[in-house]
Order: structure tokens, then sequence, then C-alpha cells
């Protein structure tokens, strides 16, 4: 069992649009903050598209003094630009950041641009050292573009051989997938620690269409009780709480370093799975 006072927690937004979205985050922001999470996250959009309502948000939510770490993309972005951002940041305080590959917007190509998160990591240390604490993404059930399982790892790899200091895993449902790839990390060498990517369950056709496209498994057991429910909005929501309030637990009981919530920008569900863990009294 993980020691509760070790385990790190962080949750994640995605930047709001309108001004009703930055004063509802900002409230979202200020009730998960009372569970003492190690930071939050903000995402990206596809090509660098929330490039400036991310670092707006991020930029934001540091004044009001939240620990927060931008994601960050080449996209379809030059080393220019991309080294005009890290250098904001850096000006801002912010010391972490979440390293993807991203997507590139449609139209955008050529063997100059730089796509891979690895080189991302490497353009950032040769460029900014080890300022940032370097977060990457990985695939307990396999980026739904890799050829082969032992070719995603090796991979993820070259990201921590280029120097990302931890992982954040995709959602997924089922924790015998997080344990075995665990395990095949070990065999390649990787040491540094991975942290599970939690999805809490409220509406659920939307979770399905995106798990659907992203590769992300509901377990077949799962997925015909959520459908059974139809439009009762309430039953998902119990069924989702306790099925991944369950899932966190087997994680936990088996020494997983920390948990990382994809908030979808709405405290309550968070909040209701973080204190049936006991982790808000966890420091």
């Amino acid at each position: 069992m993980s020691d509760l006072q070790e385990l790190r927690l962080s949750f994640e937004f995605f930047p709001p649009k309108t001004d009703k979205g930055r004063e509802k985050l900002k409230d979202v922001s200020s009730q998960l903050n009372n569970l003492e999470p190690d930071f939050f996250s903000v995402t990206y959009g596809a090509g660098g598209s929330t490039r400036d309502n991310t670092f707006n948000t991020v930029t934001t939510m540091k004044e009001n003094g939240l620990s927060v770490a931008p994601h960050l993309s080449f996209g379809g972005d030059n080393e220019e630009t991309m080294l005009a951002l890290l250098k904001q940041y850096q000006q801002h305080g912010i010391d972490r950041i979440v390293a993807l590959r991203g997507d590139k917007p449609s139209g955008i190509g050529g063997a100059s641009q730089m796509t891979h998160a690895d080189q991302l990591v490497t353009f950032i240390r040769e460029n900014c050292g080890d300022h940032f604490h370097l977060e990457v993404a990985c695939y307990p059930e396999i980026h739904p573009e890799a050829n082969t399982y032992d070719d995603d790892i090796r991979y993820l790899k070259n990201k921590f051989d280029a120097g990302a200091n931890s992982g954040i895993t995709q959602y997924f449902y089922n924790p015998d997938a997080y344990f075995y790839f665990m395990e095949q990390c070990d065999k390649i060498g990787i040491e540094q620690a991975i942290y599970p990517g939690i999805m809490p369950i409220t509406n659920f056709k939307n979770l399905a269409r995106f798990s659907d496209s992203c590769g992300a498994e509901i377990p077949r057991w799962a997925r015909k009780r959520l459908e059974s429910f139809g439009d009762d909005i309430e039953s998902i929501t119990a069924f989702g709480l306790d099925l991944v309030t369950e899932l966190c637990e087997t994680l936990l009981e088996n020494n997983a370093p920390g948990l990382h919530f994809y908030s979808m920008n709405q405290a309550e569900p968070v909040t209701k799975i973080v204190k049936n863990l006991g982790l808000h009294n966890r420091k």
C-alpha cells in the first residue's frame, strides 16, 4: 500500500473559452485546491490551437497562488515561437511542463518540423536546462497509432532518456493494464515514476465516444452496465463513482505513486473520489 503522505495528487483542466467558463474554472480550481494537490495541469489544443488560452489560464492560476503546469507541444509552431513561450513561462515562475507530441493542424507538415515528444523534451533541456520538471504521456493500453506494444514502450523510454522526469498515463478502467504496463517499463529499464490518469464517469455517451477514438478501453461488463442506465444521470454517476473509487483503491494498494485526475473542469466528481480514498487528509 502506498504511503498516503508520499502520494502525488494532481488535477487537469482544459482552458475555458468564455468569461462564464473562466469564472467557473476559478471556482472549481479553488474548491479542488482545498484537497491540497501537488499541481494542476492545463491542456493545449491540437496544433497549439489553445496556446493563448492555455497561457492565460496558467498564468492567472499562478498569480492566484496555485501550482500549475501547462501542456505543451510543437504543433505548427517553429522553434523560435516555442522558445519564446518557454521563456515567458520561466518569467512567470512556472517550473513544470507536460511535454506532448500533440496533433499537428491540418496542412502542417515537412521533415524539418519537430513533432515527437522526445524531440520536445530534448529541445526544452537544451534551451532551459533543468528549470522545468517535465512530465510525458504514457499509454497502458498502448497508443492507438503504435505499430506494436514493444515499439510504444521503447518510444516512451526515448522520452525519459531525453530528460523527462515522470509520466502521466491515459485514463483506463482495467488496473491489470497498468500493472502489466509497469512490468514492461521496468524490464526495459524505465525507472521514473508513472502516475495513473483517472477519468471520473459522469456522461457515459461522451466518455464512450472519446474512449473509442483514443484507444482507452471501457471493460465490456462496465459498458453494458452503463448502457443499461440510459439517460439516468444519477445512476450513471453513482455507478461511476463506485467503479472509479475501486479502481483507485486497487492502484494505491499495489503501490501506484499517486493519481492524476482528468477533472473536465468539474469539482464534485473528483472531490467525492478523493474523499472516498481519504486522500484529502494525506498531508
